[in-house]
């Protein structure tokens, strides 16, 4: 029986990984530019990254379907590895309603149209359409700040998670002595 993840699963896993933190990174920082044009790089590329860590966790889930994880070490105590499952879930929950939130703030906002998103330099990033048919008035804006403020409210539950996530790995790893962190890893992965 293996009990590292697969291969595909590790890259999902680590490029998620890094595009999440770089968004951190992002939103953590735009506000300090008064460059206008830089500021607008910056926020162009948090929607890119955010769209792409979409479709990437749309992609890892239905991996995670069809591919089933390694199980947990035996010395894990079942709470924790129960507490582990919901984590993980709570983490695919976000990394998928985040990115929806805020592409629909993105389409509610009143620039829209003036302000395309640049997807890596391969096409403009669409919106979503039924709310760029919206006539601008109280509903639009109502959904702007709405959609913003969830998309802000789920920023700050994804910083517990991922504290969460981290600690219980490296728990696992340096204090109880179960080697959590290789699973994780290429070295011994599973081929897919």
């Amino acid at each position: 029986m293996n009990v590292r993840y697969t291969r595909t699963a590790i890259v999902f896993h680590w490029v998620i990984a890094v595009l999440v933190l770089a968004n951190i990174c992002l939103a953590w920082t735009w506000k300090i530019w008064d460059d206008r044009p830089w500021t607008q790089y910056v926020t162009n590329t948090h929607k890119t990254f955010g769209i792409t860590v979409l479709g990437l966790a749309v992609m890892r889930l239905l991996w995670r379907i069809t591919h089933r994880p390694p199980p947990f070490s035996p010395a894990i105590p079942r709470w924790q590895a129960t507490a582990a499952r919901i984590g993980h879930g709570a983490l695919y929950f976000i990394i998928i309603a985040m990115p929806l939130a805020g592409w629909t703030y993105d389409s509610a906002w009143e620039w829209a149209e003036a302000v395309p998103i640049d997807f890596w330099g391969l096409f403009e990033m669409p919106r979503i359409p039924w709310i760029m048919d919206m006539p601008q008035g109280p509903a639009k804006e109502m959904l702007d700040v709405v959609a913003g403020k969830i998309h802000v409210g789920l920023s700050y539950v994804l910083y517990t998670l991922l504290a969460a996530h981290l600690a219980g790995a490296f728990k696992h790893q340096w204090i109880d002595r179960v080697p959590t962190l290789q699973r994780m890893t290429f070295r011994g992965a599973g081929r897919e």
